[in-house]
């Protein structure tokens, strides 16, 4: 045990951090493989000679070592001997690697040129959020996936449709160059096939550039399971499971491999910390969106892991406090409110999360076959559900890469399998999506579906961009729909309150009527009528809150959206004071099958 004075000279001696660390005269590597019995060094700048650095042991099972002329771009490896083994491993804090079999690149983190950069992520009432697969979103067929470079070209689009947020799915280096991303092979390096960590901050860097913020996917509840180089890392293990990294009995046990973190031990528990924090100081990323939180802070779904729970509570407490603004995400599907209450109240910390109790009824609602079994009391409740008293500590959606794979499809197929573009797959799609964006919430899209993709998710399938052409229409609804989100037009801002009422709910009809609004009065209060029946009605009457004229600020069967609506009858309306619906005030609408229409008064 190295005394004080020693450790302090150490410090002196040697550069802190993790990982390969370049420096003026080299680079320093340092790496933790506790049951080690010596490690070195090999790479480009020693022709890969064992003997040429061999590192020093530090406290606590670390090791290191400082190679003088050792440069970024250079290939390295750290060999580690214990007893009889001889182990070649990628160094787990790699920034960069070859590909998720091959070695880790020396890299500099300050070498990148932000320029001005000084972007602030919205308010979260004000966040509309683009879920992104960059392999696909403007991939290729045939010559590889997508990457960074493909998706800028399409920045330009999504800030013409009114997105100020993506969510990218996990870019984190992964087995092979096709894959959804939530099997994370290296998660210090940036997938290869992609672009690299460059190109990812290219990609950061002209997303804010256009006012974009961007939300990175972190994988935390498992890692792998193929491709591990950290898996049974210096060569010791328990029970034939995953050594220092993971858990070493039955709570290494998830739903996509024996492969779970041991979030009990400090040193793993620093290296997830230091990888969250990575994302935001070095990537300039905007938030963070953690994958499936109930296998973090569960075994299995019910045996609780308190670790897991005071693991990501200590992350999010640091970034809540390093760095005030951006956002953190939780998919944990459970309507546990402990997830977003702030670490001071014993919650996990996360700001908002992914909302089961709008999706499932949403999408249930729009795609049940039979009108006669679509339930408003389920909108209504999918409306109104929020957490802690606060309507932004949800996200809302329709259509995510979960709920348009693995058995399920995008909302247009599940409604016209055969017939995925006809007029009932429009109009119930586009219901879904009005409910998104006018319910107090995050609302949240999934790529393409603004221009009706359908099928389901592939990693190996690009997004149709063909579509987008086809069915301009349906991409104009969207983005009206996101002008009202965001108030754009000054008419609106009750879209991006807290408050909601849902005066009218006719289940017999099926149509709900809803108020939004943020303070109230003209230019705030929003009116949102929707009929979820194949039928039209004519004089059919709601509540109003308050007289004067409602100007119909969108009709979703308006011609403009696409040439199989109707213009069904509608306009402008001037209530008269008649009570209804608990209002003291009432008009009657005209509504087409499967349709919408937003009112609200002139400021």
């Amino acid at each position: 045990m190295a005394t004080t004075t020693e450790q302090a000279d150490v410090q002196t001696k040697h550069h802190l951090g993790m990982g390969a660390i370049p420096h003026e005269h080299g680079t320093a590597f340092r790496v933790w493989a506790p049951n080690a019995d010596s490690v070195a060094v090999i790479g480009e700048f020693n022709d890969w000679k064992p003997e040429a650095n061999p590192m020093i042991g530090e406290e606590r099972g670390f090791w290191y070592a400082d190679v003088t002329g050792a440069k970024p771009g250079q290939r390295y490896r750290f060999l580690i001997r214990n007893g009889e083994q001889e182990l070649s491993r990628i160094d787990p804090y790699a920034r960069e690697v070859t590909n998720s079999v091959g070695d880790g690149v020396i890299y500099d983190t300050h070498s990148f040129d932000w320029e001005d950069d000084s972007y602030e992520l919205p308010t979260f009432n004000e966040l509309v959020i683009y879920e992104m697969h960059v392999g696909t979103f403007n991939g290729h067929d045939e010559t590889g996936p997508g990457g960074f470079h493909d998706a800028i070209q399409k920045l330009d689009y999504l800030k013409n449709l009114g997105i100020n947020a993506i969510e990218l799915m996990p870019t984190a280096e992964f087995a092979g160059d096709y894959s959804w991303g939530y099997n994370p092979a290296q998660i210090f390096a940036v997938e290869s096939a992609y672009g690299g960590p460059n190109g990812l901050k290219r990609f950061v860097k002209e997303a804010h550039r256009r006012g974009i913020g961007v939300i990175m996917d972190v994988v935390y509840n498992h890692f792998g399971p193929s491709d591990l180089s950290i898996w049974q890392f210096d060569g010791w293990q328990e029970n034939d499971k995953g050594g220092i990294y993971f858990y070493n009995d039955w709570k290494s046990t998830t739903p996509w491999g024996d492969t779970r973190p041991d979030y009990g031990r400090g040193e793993v528990r620093q290296y997830i910390h230091d990888n969250a924090l990575m994302w935001l100081e070095d990537f300039h990323i905007d938030g963070l969106r953690y994958d499936m939180t109930l296998f973090i802070r569960s075994v299995d779904g019910g045996t609780e892991l308190p670790e897991g729970w005071t693991l990501t509570r200590w992350i999010n407490e640091v970034i809540r406090t390093r760095f005030p603004g951006r956002i953190l995400i939780a998919e944990d599907l459970q309507n546990n409110e402990w997830l977003t209450k702030s670490p001071e109240e014993g919650g996990a910390g996360f700001l908002s999360q992914w909302d089961a109790k709008f999706v499932h009824p949403i999408r249930s609602v729009v795609t049940i076959l039979n009108d006669a079994d679509r339930s408003m009391e389920a909108v209504r409740d999918a409306m109104m559900y929020c957490y802690n008293g606060d309507a932004f500590q949800r996200v809302v959606y329709s259509e995510s890469h979960d709920e348009v794979a693995n058995g399920k499809a995008r909302v247009v197929s599940e409604v016209s399998a055969q017939h995925p573009h006809d007029i009932y797959a429009k109009r119930r799609s586009t219901l879904a999506a009005a409910m998104m964006f006018t319910a107090p919430g995050i609302p949240m899209l999934f790529q393409g579906q603004e221009f009706l993709q359908d099928g389901w998710f592939r990693d190996d399938r690009p997004l149709k961009w063909e579509l987008e052409d086809r069915f301009r229409g349906i991409k104009r609804l969207y983005r009206d729909l996101i002008r009202m989100r965001l108030n754009l037009d000054g008419f609106s801002r009750g879209l991006t309150g807290q408050n909601i009422d849902f005066f009218h709910m006719d289940d017999g009809n099926k149509v709900v009527a809803f108020r939004r609004w943020y303070e109230g009065g003209a230019g705030d209060d929003v009116v949102v009528v929707a009929n979820f029946a194949n039928q039209e009605l004519h004089d059919y009457r709601i509540g109003f809150p308050d007289n004067g004229v409602w100007r119909l600020r969108l009709n979703s069967d308006a011609k403009v959206y696409s040439k199989d609506f109707s213009d069904h009858d509608a306009g402008d309306n001037d209530p008269e004071p008649a009570p209804y619906d608990g209002q003291d005030f009432s008009d009657t609408v005209a509504l087409a099958p499967y349709s919408f229409q937003i009112f609200s008064q002139d400021p």
